[in-house]
């Protein structure tokens, strides 16, 4: 059942990819990094179904986003729910990806990134399932490849998952593997504008992403596909409309099918680059060393010059 579950998904990847979407996926991070240099905010809104209820499971993370340099960027994420009793936060993430791989060509390139994430969780434990982003306190860690061919991107992520207890008295269950092996195979191509005529034409992009999860000590897996569209607008705001629905899965999950909403607005230039900075600082304090080692030698000379003159005149007196 695994098997053929896994063929059906990197068939609906491949039929996608004839036409899906650019470098910015939604259920997985590109290996390319925000331009250096830039601020975002970026509001993820999930509503999941709950499994055996007619519940909906409402997730809200919002992150602000800081383009380091063109190979670094981090990520600052929050996170609210109705778990319990109406909304609430339950923690706090931070994220980094660093792109270590760049080979650029005209109309494609290939770049590869390693990545982290370390969270913080007080919500309750209800699911086998691993997910260090928004359920579970612990750590992430790792790599992820993209090969950009003109208006097609495929991507490539495999990541490491560690959970901790949760916060709050929510200790992690004994029984249940705490490490888990991820990965996401992501496909897309940007449809619409046909040809570019300016930087405030809307994009269109389509794409697909085949999303899985395997607990090493049980040996349980989880697969999921997850379709979606998404919109650059201006070239600097994107909306993302996606629906992830599991297609097999031996582990217990509360809620593994439902819709994702987000909204992200970048800012260019809004800081300066860390090159820039560090090269404003250095100079700054060089000038300012300088300045000061000027002032105390000329000082010290002054000083000696006149405790000799002074001495010179006693002394021939």
């Amino acid at each position: 059942m695994l098997r053929y579950s896994i063929l059906l998904a990197l068939s609906l990847l491949c039929t996608r990819h004839g036409a899906n979407a650019q470098e910015l996926f939604v259920y997985s991070e590109p290996a390319s990094n925000m331009p250096a240099g830039s601020m975002g905010l970026r509001l993820t809104n999930w509503m999941m179904d709950e499994v055996n209820s007619a519940r909906t499971n409402y997730h809200f993370i919002p992150e602000v986003m800081w383009g380091v340099s063109k190979d670094l960027m981090i990520h600052a994420e929050g996170f609210v729910s109705n778990r319990n009793t109406g909304l609430a936060w339950e923690g706090a993430a931070l994220y980094g990806k660093y792109r270590f791989l760049s080979r650029d060509n005209v109309y494609r390139h290939f770049r590869m990134a390693a990545f982290g994430r370390v969270a913080s969780n007080n919500a309750d434990i209800h699911q086998e399932t691993i997910q260090v982003n928004g359920h579970n306190s612990g750590y992430q860690a790792g790599i992820v490849a993209t090969q950009l061919l003109h208006k097609t991107a495929l991507s490539i992520t495999g990541f490491y998952e560690q959970a901790y207890d949760n916060r709050k008295g929510n200790d992690f269950p004994k029984e249940q593997p705490n490490a888990a092996y991820n990965y996401i195979l992501s496909a897309g191509k940007l449809m619409l504008p046909k040809k570019y005529t300016s930087y405030n034409q809307t994009n269109l992009n389509l794409m697909a992403e085949v999303i899985g999860q395997w607990l090493p000590a049980t040996g349980q897996h989880s697969v999921d596909i997850a379709p979606s569209v998404q919109f650059i607008i201006h070239s600097q705001m994107r909306l993302d409309i996606g629906y992830r629905q599991e297609l097999y899965s031996n582990m217990w999950r509360t809620a593994p099918n439902g819709l994702l909403l987000r909204f992200e607005y970048l800012l260019f230039n809004a800081v300066p680059q860390l090159g820039h900075l560090t090269h404003s600082l250095t100079h700054s304090l060089t000038h300012s060393l300088t300045h000061s080692l000027t002032h105390s030698l000329s000082h010290s000379l002054t000083l000696s010059l006149s405790l000799s003159l002074s001495l010179s005149l006693s002394l021939s007196h």
